[in-house]
């Protein structure tokens, strides 16, 4: 029988303290992605009800009349609205302090202004509104309104009682809106967009890697005058801000006549400073053995790079391709730049999302589906090539 001891009591309790602590700040750092997923499947009354909920909910409907109508609860009996009336509390202008109301303190609209007329109170113009009280009609001045409704019961339909509709309580239930991705996509063309993303980062994702794993190759295995410096000052390239390079870089592409195409979004990235440093450094550690016995049994150079180095080095060479992929993914300056306004059809993403925010800012539920919708790809790609950042850097560490 095992006995526990003081000191693995004490490590139990410091392994439990510290799984606890790591499940709490993974949940932390997980809580802003199940907002904008959740947000997405929802209504847009939804997103603005407060407190706020995190599920998406909506109201229930039943069959009333021939007819679907929101389910609400009134007086612990399920009913349904089948009117609306706008009432409010008036008052006559030259009587503001006695309020003129109605027996349940608020009376109805009827007619509305009377054609123009205004009067002044408190330096201020308020419009006249007919008032009908005890029968007879009273030009009167709004205090406040409402919407009050007339809702029946299921079961009745002649039991029918008032209630304010604003604050009646309604019939709720958990129900997803996957719909929402239908009509952003209608609504900002994300489909072409997406299309244009993806064959833009496959495009530069696969340049940038071929250009990377011969240039990494060069430097790291053939010898020719000034390799050392021409890779520093290649390197050197690293340190300048991209900000600095929009405008020579717009002059190219104009001059290519490349502007508004998705050539300009792909062909200046295919040539990355960084990914040919990170293949150098991992062809680098490979024992030049391997090369040395591959040229005794007759391969060549190209035979060499594709048969033995590129098999060897494909954590580097996942690595990078990840990078890329985020980086051409969430790319957002230079595409806004060199693709205009008014050419939609060669959006990308980060494009279209940003004109979205503008074009459907009073549903946040559609620019939260197409959040979604833009992140959705990438993250996949990240948790299946994670495995790949480990074996980098575990094999990084081999000497």
């Amino acid at each position: 029988m095992a006995v526990v001891t003081g000191s693995n009591r004490r490590r139990m309790v410091e392994r439990v303290g510290l799984y606890l602590a790591l499940g709490g700040f993974g949940a932390l750092m997980l809580f802003p992605f199940l907002v904008v997923a959740f947000g997405s499947l929802k209504e847009s009354s939804d997103i603005f009800r407060f407190p706020p909920r995190m599920l998406p909910y909506s109201q229930d409907t039943a069959e009333f009349e021939g007819e679907e109508a929101g389910l609400f609860v009134i007086d612990g009996v399920q009913r349904v609205l089948i009117e609306t009336i706008p009432v409010g509390i008036y008052a006559p202008p030259d009587a503001l302090e006695a309020t003129v109301t109605a027996p349940t303190a608020e009376v109805e609209r009827r007619g509305g202004f009377l054609d123009g007329e205004t009067v002044v109170v408190d330096g201020e113009e308020q419009p006249l509104f007919d008032v009908e009280v005890d029968g007879e009609i009273v030009a009167m001045v709004q205090l406040s309104s409402t919407t009050q409704g007339r809702f029946a019961a299921l079961e009745d339909p002649d039991d029918v009682v008032g209630a304010t509709a604003r604050t009646a309580e309604r019939v709720e239930s958990i129900s997803p809106q996957p719909e929402n991705f239908a009509r952003v996509t209608e609504l900002q063309n994300l489909d072409r967009s997406l299309t244009n993303t993806v064959l833009v980062t496959l495009l530069v994702v696969g340049g940038t890697v071929l250009t990377s794993i011969l240039g990494g190759y060069a430097f790291a295995r053939i010898q020719f005058p000034g390799r050392d410096a021409m890779f520093l000052v290649y390197i050197g390239s690293i340190m300048v801000p991209f900000v600095i390079l929009i405008i020579p870089l717009y002059q190219l592409m104009v001059a290519l006549n490349w502007v508004n195409s998705l050539a300009s979004l792909v062909f200046p990235f295919v040539f990355n400073a960084y990914g040919t440093f990170l293949i150098r450094q991992f062809f680098i550690s490979i024992p030049k053995d391997l090369e040395e016995a591959a040229v005794i049994d007759g391969a060549s150079r190209w035979k060499i790079l594709w048969r033995i180095m590129v098999p060897l080095s494909m954590p580097a060479i996942a690595t990078l391709s990840t990078f890329m992929f985020l980086y051409a993914w969430n790319s957002f300056i230079w595409p806004f730049i060199v693709i205009s306004a008014g050419n939609p059809d060669n959006h990308v993403l980060t494009v279209s999302l940003q004109q979205l925010g503008g074009r459907a800012a009073d549903s946040p539920n559609l620019i939260l589906a197409g959040v979604m919708i833009a992140i959705a790809v990438p993250v996949t790609v990240f948790v299946l090539a994670q495995r790949y950042f480990v074996e980098n850097v575990a094999t990084s560490g081999i000497k």
